[in-house]
């Protein structure tokens, strides 16, 4: 009798579910079903909400997934193909901070270089924050030992880290994220399992502790490339942990709601406005201050250390000055709370506009898709194009800056045609050599 009436019960859950699959937004459910050919169908042709987020490949770089927890109506997590649960607004946030990168690289200008440059990197690492957080419920919720999840996530990393320091090694003049993003990957594995209300105070905390830290290792480590990555200057794992961690937050929230959208553009208007304000009228006055105090303590006139010395004695006096600036890739508490700000428009907004007119969203949600691919392949163009001796700046090219975008959105379209981008096939499969789903033996707390 009781086998019966729980029979039942999950009937009517799974009518339920019907009934909502046919009241997803029409759009959503195409992007859904064009942009993931994953997974073989159910054996009804539908499947339980529980499979359909749980079954799907999980990425941290390139694919992101809707929080568990969804229950708008009009949800990008429901699909009638295994492995639809994509999120179509984090997908395309992602898509935008890589054709931002884009247009920095080959189509800057005064103004161009004003919105995008450092902004693009922080968004990037803020949806990789999402994306991780998302994994990580998932994973547990399908019931996972977190030692798989730690497993995958160490995979990862050495991998990004690998092909991070191959794109290094190309020698370009940008700079590389990928050693630091990967760091995060296995620092962020102490937060994965502690409450929203820790980690969000945690993003607060470093927003304030990172910069004075990574300047201190910028001096202390910057010739340990290892130690360097985790917490050697602007472009280490510090100076974007509280983006990344900050991200982890609000992966823990359902983005397919209203409510959330309007939060984060909010939000990320009043951040964006005081952080301005503070950096053009307060910030200035603080840095000459702090400037000529730094000059009254520290001989900056000495010669500098013997760099065959030992160390410490061979590391250079760390550039405090940057505590107190705004420019891009400086990593200060103002330029993070200003790029975070921007940020959260450029994701609060794909969340509003993904409930309306989510076919806008489409095509830089499939540059997002493939995102790892996207952000190494502007490197490796950078270097053919310098090998040539061909300028890539394109500033001689009427609407270079449209051309470049429209550029990106192809190539981008064009890889997300296939099942993965390259890179992202090859890191799941380097990923599947180390780590493997294992049911739980003890319940998850």
């Amino acid at each position: 009798m009781r086998m019966r009436l729980m029979k039942l019960e999950w009937n009517e859950e799974e009518f339920k579910l019907l009934s909502s699959i046919q009241r997803t937004d029409r759009s959503v459910r195409k992007y859904v079903e064009k942009v993931d050919p994953s997974g073989a169908e159910s054996v009804n042709g539908e499947q339980s909400r529980v499979d359909m987020v749980t079954n799907q490949p999980n990425e941290v770089v390139g694919d992101s997934a809707t929080p568990i927890q969804s229950r708008s109506r009009s949800t990008t997590a429901i699909s009638r193909r295994k492995g639809g649960g994509r999120l179509i607004a984090l997908d395309a946030a992602r898509g935008l901070a890589v054709i931002g990168m884009y247009l920095q690289h080959f189509g800057s200008n005064l103004t161009i270089s004003s919105i995008v440059a450092g902004n693009t990197t922080l968004l990037f690492v803020l949806c990789g924050g999402i994306s991780y957080s998302i994994m990580a419920q998932r994973m547990m919720e399908r019931g996972s030992e977190p030692i798989a999840f730690r497993a995958r996530m160490i995979a990862r990393a050495v991998f990004v880290d690998i092909i991070g320091y191959l794109l290094i090694m190309l020698n370009t003049s940008y700079g590389i994220i990928l050693p630091a993003y990967a760091a995060l990957f296995v620092l962020a594995l102490l937060l994965v399992r502690r409450s929203t209300r820790t980690i969000a105070t945690t993003a607060v905390v470093l927003l304030f502790l990172a910069p004075p830290l990574m300047l201190f290792g910028s001096s202390m480590l910057k010739d340990s490339y290892l130690l360097s990555d985790i917490a050697g200057g602007p472009m280490s794992a510090l100076a974007l942990a509280p983006v990344f961690v900050a991200g982890m937050a609000i992966g823990r929230i359902d983005l397919t709601r209203i409510r959330t959208g309007v939060s984060l553009t909010v939000g990320g208007i009043v951040m964006l406005v005081t952080g301005k304000l503070l950096g053009n009228l307060v910030v200035p006055g603080w840095s000459a201050r702090w400037e000529q105090w730094l000059i009254s303590v520290i001989d900056y006139s000495a010669a500098p250390p013997d760099e065959y010395a030992i160390w410490p004695l061979n590391t250079t006096p760390a550039l405090w000055n940057m505590l107190f600036t705004t420019a891009p890739h400086t990593a200060s508490t103002f330029q993070t709370w200003i790029g975070l700000g921007m940020a959260f428009i450029a994701l609060g907004a794909s969340c509003l506009i993904a409930h309306k007119l989510s076919a806008i969203l489409i095509p830089f949600a499939a540059v997002g898709r493939v995102a790892l691919t996207m952000y190494a392949l502007q490197f490796v163009i950078v270097w053919i194009l310098s090998l040539l001796n061909i300028d890539y700046s394109m500033e001689n090219v009427p609407f270079h800056d449209l051309v470049v975008v429209l550029m990106g959105l192809l190539i981008g379209w064009l890889f997300s045609r296939m099942p993965s981008g390259p890179l992202e096939n090859l890191m799941r499969r380097f990923d599947g050599l180390f780590s493997s789903a294992k049911p739980v033996t003890t319940p998850v707390k």
